[in-house]
């Protein structure tokens, strides 16, 4: 399996992932069905945590893509531009809906305002990601592969969408080309790991059975922290990709981290969605948590602790893997 295999398998999670949770979530006001919006907003998480490998692999299909002379770089660009901007959008709605779930747990019957700002944000996003995806299946339609200098040509609504649209050489440059946004840059990512490991490292150990003086539920009210960092982390790690996406794509430890990632996202399913949080919240000072928590507290750690060590070593790791080849 090439990147354009990994690309191709991906990119269909968060393309029709976004349809079916925009659609749960429009049929829970029917009736006020919490549990199928509560599946809608979980739909809509798991897809900005898969659009991310989905499109870090379209790097490497992008590169191998360019070099056959059939295929047009104008087309290649279009689509690049395409999903460089549903997949901010498709990151800002899986983080309101993440929002919108921890709000609805705390307060369920008072968190009510988020809802209408992740309907607006999933309609834009379903709207863009079919962009991206209509951008993408050009690239390989026979009649558009006459040159590498095909005319791209748009309608009304994607000259407007278009216009939106980062240009991916220029955004690169900006992001790699100035001291002044890349220093901050790789600061604001530590700041987010800081927040991340510091809260969510302190709750894992108090369920493990350290500082069990502590309860548990006020360190479980720091979480939105750590989601806060995690924002921090996803926005400041996706742009030092773009910036130099041929020094990631060829690092081993790069996609050992990433990896790291999508099993940490089903630690937190797992823990979340299997009624462990609700067991462990209630614990009080000197109680101990069940095993399942522990095995799940634990692993987060090691798996934290993987993604400190692999991001660490991705610049000198960064030559360890071929580079794409058609």
């Amino acid at each position: 399996m090439n990147y354009a295999h990994l690309h191709l398998l991906l990119n269909h999670f968060p393309i029709i992932g976004t349809i079916i949770g925009l659609s749960l979530l429009l049929l829970s006001f029917v009736g006020d069905n919490r549990d199928l919006r509560r599946s809608g907003l979980i739909i809509f998480a798991a897809g900005a945590l898969l659009a991310i490998p989905a499109f870090l692999s379209g790097f490497g299909a992008r590169i191998m893509l360019s070099r056959d002379p059939g295929v047009s770089s104008a087309l290649l660009e279009r689509h690049e531009a395409a999903a460089m901007l549903s997949l901010w959008f498709m990151e800002t709605t899986g983080g309101l809906a993440l929002v919108a779930l921890w709000r609805s747990h705390r307060t369920p019957r008072r968190a009510r305002w988020h809802l209408p700002v992740v309907v607006l944000f999933a309609l834009l996003t379903v709207g863009l990601m079919g962009r991206t995806g209509e951008t993408g299946g050009d690239i390989r339609h026979p009649e558009m592969r006459a040159s590498q200098e095909a005319i791209v040509v748009e309608g009304t609504l994607g000259s407007v969408v278009h216009a939106l649209e980062p240009t991916p050489e220029k955004f690169s440059q900006a992001v790699v080309g100035s001291l002044w946004l890349w220093g901050p840059l790789m600061f604001l990512h530590f700041v987010g790991l800081v927040l991340i490991v510091g809260t969510v490292g302190v709750f894992d150990l108090r369920i493990m059975g350290f500082i069990k003086q502590l309860p548990l539920s006020p360190l479980h009210r720091f979480i939105p922290w750590a989601m806060a960092g995690l924002g921090v982390n996803v926005v400041t790690g996706l742009l030092a990709f773009i910036g130099s996406p041929d020094r990631y794509v060829t690092s081993s430890a790069f996609w050992l981290k990433m990896l790291s990632l999508l099993l940490l996202g089903l630690n937190a399913v797992a823990f979340y969605l299997t009624g462990i949080s609700e067991r462990v919240e209630q614990l009080e000072s000197g109680e101990d948590a069940p095993m399942r928590a522990k095995l799940i507290a634990g692993s987060a750690l090691l798996l934290w602790l993987a993604v400190i060590v692999f991001g660490r070593y991705i610049a000198p790791l960064s030559d360890t893997l071929p580079p794409p080849a058609y």
